[in-house]
């Protein structure tokens, strides 16, 4: 199954919540030091309540962990193959490097999507797309503090992320698998992004630590007929709890968002 028909199945079951596997040891349970085994207790708490696993690249890069990084998302495939996994590598290159990237998500790891960087233009974009049953997650309008140094500059009189959005929803989207990367710390960008890509989902980053607001998420970057979104909590499920019941905590973090997510959506 498609990853765009894994992801409106989730939708259709009630949950817009995606679950990021971003691990750092130091913050683990002292009972816990192996970072596939944290994951497995996150996942098994919480795929029921998950649209989407998204488990960040550096986090298992940084430390030597890409075996688990890997164990990971095989894990996910066996055990909870309707649950999909979004690599986020956030990869960005040449064509021909960006068609050995797309190999490494799609075929090494066996990701359902990545996210990717559309910094150097089109052929950085289209070699990933062309995995037609794969999701392609562009960085469009980002939830960090300077995203609008470059991101909001205009070009000629519109900022950068509509002519991303634009191009990813009249040009890259042939297959129907391109998504955006849309923060939920830029409500007014959302609006407008959603006004010109009316049809791609958002993965939306920024719920939580970085103070993205909730409400005018879902009032902004829904589809016009509702669902549309896969909106990020890594940090405050995770590490809901430092003690021996981390998975239970997580598993209440998850529920608590899912459901304030589908109250406000009514």
């Amino acid at each position: 199954m498609s990853f765009s028909n894994q992801i409106k199945q989730r939708w259709q079951q009630g949950t817009a919540v995606c679950v990021g596997l971003d691990p750092l040891p130091e913050l683990f349970p002292a009972a816990v030091s192996d970072i596939f085994a944290f994951n497995k207790a996150i996942i098994d708490a919480t795929a029921d309540l998950a649209c989407c696993f998204k488990p960040q690249f550096a986090h298992y890069a940084a430390v030597a962990a890409e075996p688990a990084l890997k164990q990971t998302i095989a894990y996910i495939r066996e055990f909870y193959p309707s649950v999909p996994v979004i690599l986020d590598s956030k990869r960005g290159d040449i064509g021909s490097t960006a068609t050995m990237y797309a190999r490494e998500a799609f075929e090494h790891y066996q990701a359902d999507a990545v996210t990717v960087n559309p910094y150097m233009g089109s052929d950085t974009v289209l070699p990933f797309a062309d995995y037609a049953d794969k999701g392609v997650i562009v960085l469009c309008r980002t939830s960090n503090p300077s995203a609008g140094e470059f991101q909001n500059r205009l070009i000629d009189g519109e900022p950068l992320y509509l002519h991303v959005a634009r191009l990813a929803q009249e040009q890259w989207n042939r297959h129907g698998n391109i998504s955006l990367v849309v923060g939920a710390t830029a409500p007014e960008e959302m609006r407008r992004i959603r006004a010109v890509a009316p049809d791609l989902p958002f993965l939306v980053p920024g719920i939580g630590a970085q103070g993205g607001d909730l409400q005018a998420t879902v009032d902004n970057g829904r589809f016009a007929g509702g669902q549309g979104l896969m909106i990020n909590s890594s940090r405050a499920i995770l590490y809901a709890s430092s003690g021996a019941d981390f998975a239970q905590a997580a598993r209440a973090a998850t529920l608590t968002l899912k459901n304030a997510i589908n109250q406000l959506a009514e």
